[in-house]
């Protein structure tokens, strides 16, 4: 390892570092707006100039590499003399916008300037202005702000993997633009304005909506999409004002996707704040007594078996807890389930519904296989680390199989078919790409949603577990089968053992039963994403409960509407697609007189005379944790499954298999009462259809 001294103190240091990386292992700050430490190398701000000997000029310390015997100088005259000579530079042109600005406060322009600028400017000409850019309905642009760091552009080409972004001319007259006037059509284009050192790129949504100095700040997780990416809620008073990252680098590191970050505003439209009941046809609002009442009415002198409980994609795992000792135990329903979406999954063998490589570990694979999924949709978090192992492994030596409906993806891959027949080939090794599993020291394959989701899904499922078996994707201290979800509820609901005691019985059989008139009572716990068509027809036939927090398809559908808290509004355990334990947390209220959904049930057991021994959110986790050890017992890690056989032989049916989600931006009731949503639905998925 290389030895040089900073500052007359001599250090070792990793080889490979950079000058501005040896520093900060010392604690030095260098000063700089293009380097980041997730993006290439650029080395055009300058603004992290050292002194070097035998050099005659200053370096620029993020793209020089150490070397042995380097004397470096950060804190001399000549230093802080090049550096506030820079900072005049960078200023010549930047407005006097702080006052109006979204990044005030916040902003690492007007931070470097008070630490390392000038008190004053010698520049007399006119200031440059520069022709703000469209980049759609998420990021706002104030281009005469720029300083051309190019981070945007890096951030664009290297991790969102769309080449929409760059520099157009030269000297005075550079601008970073999109070459063609158009929309940046990347699902994760919000994060470029967290990059943004300046405020040329802000967030459009949250333009003047409020200070960083005003905000409530909580640090929580989305469980928008069953990544599980830790994010920082900001809020002011009753309402969430923007949703921003946290880091987290065995999750998200330090990116969230759209969805994620801007979703946010469906949180306050269409909300409910008060229970219903219907009357003569109508839900008319009414008192808690009244909905509990009418809820105990019908429960009055019915079978285990005449009653189902379904819980939808964004519900907590406490509260299916509850559910599942109320309904499951005391009132001897068999069919809990938490599979809305029709997956054909089994609490028995958690390695057949498990992302078992880890989000993270999924860099480390040489070879892929992509089966009923679309990454980039379902799990933006995780097509980024998709990419990251695409261009580490430089870029040919991935190989890259897809079976099902073509996605458009942000790396090459080769087509294997439409149908899960192509999964069949890859098993009896009729189809070429065999070859590169079997070269591959770590290959790994993606089930989606698309695969389970069918009639035939138990069928896929045990056949991708024969290729994996068969291919030896799980071998000593890797394993290669993933399933990835798109419910933040699945995996802790699976863990769980909400589902029917018969594992025939799925939420296609439950709804027909309930339509057939043999299930009396069914309970929706937070589902919205059944078609409305299937609901419609428990009008006659069934008394629907309806709890959730928004007056979506579920609630238009109910007899008796119990108002719930979203997940910004609540504090509780939620296990993403890997198995990782991780927790929400309150950072505002329940509107009116919403709740959180343990102490909906909590109380309804008291109200129908099956009262639940829990008290408090702090007796049901100890509850939890003690009855599913050690499930539930340790947060943020993961339990390695062990491996054996799943799924069922069964005929594979020849039709296309289709991606779980068509619109990204609209999956849950929070982003389909999105304005923000729609506004990018429009844009992006409605426009490129018309386009195409």
């Amino acid at each position: 390892m290389p030895k040089l001294t900073i500052n007359g103190v001599e250090i070792e240091v990793p080889a490979g570092y950079t000058v501005m990386q040896a520093c900060q292992m010392q604690g030095i700050e260098i000063p700089h707006f293009c380097y980041h430490d997730r993006l290439a190398i650029a080395g055009n701000c300058r603004m992290c100039l050292v002194e070097m000997d035998k050099s005659p000029k200053p370096v620029a310390s993020c793209a020089m590499p150490v070397a042995d015997g380097m004397v470096i100088r950060t804190d001399s005259e000549q230093v802080k003399k090049d550096r506030a000579g820079v900072m005049e530079f960078l200023l010549i042109n930047h407005p006097l916008d702080c006052p109006i600005c979204d990044q005030g406060g916040e902003c690492d322009l007007q931070d470097e300037a008070m630490a390392f600028g000038s008190d004053r400017s010698r520049y007399q000409e006119p200031k440059r202005a520069v022709t703000d850019k469209n980049m759609g309905p998420l990021v706002k642009t104030i281009m005469t702000r720029c300083i051309h760091c190019t981070r945007c552009v890096r951030f664009a080409t290297e991790v969102a993997g769309v080449s929409e972004l760059g520099a157009l001319n030269r000297g005075e007259k550079m601008e970073i633009a999109t070459y063609v006037e158009q929309a940046v059509n990347t699902e994760l284009s919000g994060n470029i304005v967290d990059l943004c050192p300046v405020g040329a790129l802000t967030s459009k949504p949250y333009a003047f909506k409020a200070r960083p100095w005003e905000l409530k700040k909580t640090e929580s997780i989305d469980v928008l999409d069953a990544v599980g990416s830790n994010i920082r809620i900001d809020s002011k008073g009753a309402e969430v004002m923007r949703i921003l990252p946290r880091l987290h680098e065995d999750v998200n590191e330090e990116w969230i996707a759209d969805k994620t970050r801007h979703a946010c505003d469906g949180l306050k439209r269409q909300r409910l704040d008060r229970p219903y009941v219907r009357k003569n046809g109508r839900l008319v609002a009414a008192s808690w007594d009244e909905a509990f009442a009418a809820i105990a009415r019908s429960l009055d002198g019915l079978k285990g078996d005449q009653i189902a409980v379904l819980a939808g994609a964004m519900v907590d795992a406490e509260s299916m807890f509850l559910a599942k000792k109320l309904f499951g135990e005391r009132l001897r329903s068999p069919y809990l389930d938490c599979r809305t979406d029709g997956a054909k999954l089994l609490p028995g063998v958690r390695a057949s519904y498990l992302f078992n490589s880890g989000i993270a570990g999924i860099e480390q694979a040489d070879a892929l296989l992509l089966v009923g999924s679309n990454p980039r949709w379902e799990a933006p978090m995780i097509n980024a680390r998709l990419r990251k192992a695409y261009l580490r492994s430089g870029m040919g030596s991935f190989p890259i199989g897809v079976i099902g409906v073509a996605p458009q993806l942000n790396y090459p891959y080769q087509h294997m078919g439409r149908s899960p027949l192509g999964l069949q080939d890859v098993l009896s090794g009729q189809h070429p790409f065999v070859e590169q599993l079997k070269a591959a020291q770590r290959p790994a394959l993606i089930l989606g949603g698309g695969a389970v989701n069918r009639p035939d899904g138990a069928a896929i499922l045990h056949t991708a577990y024969a290729v994996a078996d068969k291919y030896a994707f799980v071998r000593d201290g890797w394993n290669g089968f993933n399933l990835l979800h798109t419910a933040a509820s699945r995996v802790a609901g699976l863990d769980l053992g909400f589902v029917p005691q018969d594992a025939k019985v799925g939420v296609g059989e439950i709804m027909a039963e309930a339509a057939a008139g043999k299930i009396k009572l069914l309970y929706l716990i937070g589902v919205d994403d059944l078609p409305a068509e299937e609901l419609s027809k428990l009008r006659n036939s069934s008394f629907v409960v309806y709890q959730g927090h928004h007056g979506d398809a579920g609630a238009a559908a109910a007899d008796v509407v119990l108002p719930g808290a979203a997940y910004t509004e609540k504090t509780g355990w939620y296990k993403n697609t890997e198995g990782r334990l991780q927790s929400t947390q309150q950072a505002i209220l329940p509107p009116g007189e919403a709740r959180e959904d343990w102490k909906v049930l909590r109380a309804l057991s008291e109200r129908i005379g099956q009262t639940l021994p829990y008290n408090d959110l702090a007796e049901v986790r100890l509850a939890l944790a003690k009855a599913f050890d050690p499930l539930f017992s340790q947060l943020d890690t993961l339990q390695p499954a062990p491996w054996q056989s799943f799924g069922q032989p069964g005929r594979l049916i020849d039709t296309p298999m289709q991606p779980a989600i068509a619109n990204y931006y609209m999956t849950d009731v929070i982003s389909r009462n999105s304005e923000t949503m729609a506004k990018c639905t429009e844009a992006f998925v409605l426009g490129n259809k018309a386009a195409a």
